[in-house]
């Protein structure tokens, strides 16, 4: 199997590095990170600086994954340009479209974004963990123009992990996220200010709801900035949405004193995730050869659907039933 090679060795990078080590793959990282290389040395994997991960990534034609935060992403893809040029290259960022427009512009590698969407609301080498993204939805993107064996790769990478991939464009990811991910990130914010604007009462008396819907508001606030902000549009529909619906609430428990129509609208949204996750699945097979394959991925992902293992040239995947 194709070495890999991670540059950035966080939550998210140094889960990876493990995950893919406990496989038997050949791997190795990087991080600008003391405390991080440190660490990941002294648990007894390969850590070096930037330049010199990238070097033998190049040596050995590895697979690149880029785990840095999005304001790191153009310095290390020009590093990656200089140094590892043709290898191919993936990223496990927060947002999609960013990123791929980036590269294009400063790294000429065969480039299929990705995503695991797991983590913790914790930070660093030391939060992460081999088994981290076992049965995590990991998007694979299947853009115009995405190179096929780079995708397999990508993709195997992502199973190989414990992972299901889900295939998506970039841009139907950033929307998304937007909603699933970044939209919850600023509520959090919002509640925990909220919360503690209440004083040591409220403080004292905050149970399941609070610590619940607080919980992302622990995340290091210059990687919450980074993710939200690298999502602008995206995100602007989302919060856009959710302050429609905190303006109907509040008008109506101005006029009326109801809440019902809100309430009775959460708990479908709730009810539908939950039903989603239920629902029984029929079996998807598409060859990644054929030359309507992006196509079929997309639809696979629009669909709720996900590709479970790869077979060949084949991607063996779940569809919801009805759709």
């Amino acid at each position: 199997m194709r070495a890999v090679c991670v540059i950035g060795l966080g939550l998210i990078g140094g889960s990876l590095l493990r995950a893919v080590a406990a496989t038997g793959r050949r791997a190795w990282g990087a991080t600008a990170s003391e405390a991080d290389a440190a660490d990941a040395a002294a648990a007894g994997f390969e850590v070096s600086d930037v330049d010199t991960a990238l070097r033998r990534a190049g040596e050995e034609n590895a697979l690149i994954v880029l785990a840095v935060p999005l304001p790191a992403v153009e310095s290390v893809a020009r590093r990656v340009a200089e140094l590892a040029p043709h290898c191919p290259l993936t990223d496990v960022t927060s947002v999609k479209a960013p990123v791929a427009d980036l590269l294009s512009r400063r790294a000429p590698n065969p480039f299929v974004g990705g995503h695991p969407m797991a983590g913790s609301s914790e930070s660093g080498w030391s939060a992460g963990a081999a088994d981290l993204f076992h049965g995590a939805a990991w998007v694979v993107t299947v853009d115009d123009g995405t190179d096929p064996s780079v995708w397999r790769e990508v993709a195997g990478l992502a199973l190989s992990c414990g992972a299901h991939v889900v295939p998506a464009t970039a841009a139907a990811h950033d929307d998304a996220v937007g909603r699933i991910s970044h939209l919850p990130h600023i509520l959090a914010a919002v509640l925990a200010a909220c919360g503690a604007d209440g004083g040591p009462l409220a403080l004292a008396l905050a149970a399941g709801s609070f610590t619940d819907g607080t919980r992302v508001a622990g995340t290091r606030p210059e990687l919450v900035v980074a993710m939200c902000e690298g999502n602008r549009a995206a995100l602007l529909d989302a919060v856009d949405d959710a302050l429609g619906r905190l303006g109907a609430a509040r008008g109506a428990l101005a006029s009326t004193g109801g809440l019902r129509a809100t309430i009775t609208a959460g708990h479908s949204g709730r009810t539908a995730l939950e039903a989603h996750r239920a629902q029984p699945t029929s079996p998807v097979t598409i060859d990644l050869d054929a030359p309507d394959a992006l196509a079929d991925l997309r639809d696979l992902g629009a669909a709720g659907g996900r590709v479970i293992r790869l077979d060949g040239h084949h991607a063996v995947g779940e569809l919801p039933d009805g759709e």
